[in-house]
């Protein structure tokens, strides 16, 4: 752990990161959103004035919940919540792996039926915390992609290192990856 902060100013607000190693060469800025309601519903708001028109927004079962949570408050949207694991409520439930840069594993998102087959057809908001690698958003791409949906946009606050030089995603504001 360490004692050094990054400053971010975002949706009109300012919050100091704790930066956190993730290997021997390199640093993250963590973003959390838990608990800060006030900068989550600053960043929901900010979000839906950039996205595009949807009928439901999806979501990694992660620090975006919250996000996902007020934006479909605000938007009067259902969201849903691809899970990290198979609960016994789920319908059948369809999987997709990935590897990403903050978890530092493989993870894999789960969809099932009562939740997946209300995509069919209908306009797919992707809501993350922060978009990095784009692995966790391949991931709710793949389970959207596998229920029929139609993804409309893919959203986060943040977009860290080279993600902000993405064409495909909307975002906030970019966040450094700290290189040693």
């Amino acid at each position: 752990m360490s004692d050094e902060f990054y400053t971010l100013k975002i949706a009109g607000l300012e919050r100091k990161l704790k930066m956190f190693s993730v290997s021997d060469s390199l640093d993250i800025a963590a973003f959390i959103l838990f608990g800060d309601v006030e900068l989550t519903e600053a960043c929901a708001k900010a979000l839906l004035e950039k996205c595009p028109d949807f009928d439901y927004i999806i979501t990694p079962e992660a620090k975006s919940i919250p996000l996902a949570y007020e934006m479909s408050r605000i938007s009067g949207k259902k969201y849903i919540v691809a899970r990290k694991g198979v609960k016994v409520y789920m319908d059948n439930p369809v999987e997709y792996t990935v590897r990403s840069i903050t978890t530092q594993k493989v993870q894999t998102l789960y969809l099932g039926h009562e939740d997946g087959d209300d995509l069919k057809d209908k306009r797919v908001l992707i809501v993350d915390d922060v978009i990095s690698t784009g692995e966790s958003l391949s991931a709710v791409q793949g389970l959207v992609k596998a229920f029929g949906g139609n993804i409309v946009a893919s959203c986060a606050p943040l977009a860290e290192g080279d993600a902000a030089d993405r064409d495909d995603i909307i975002y906030l504001e970019k966040l450094p990856l700290f290189f040693k």
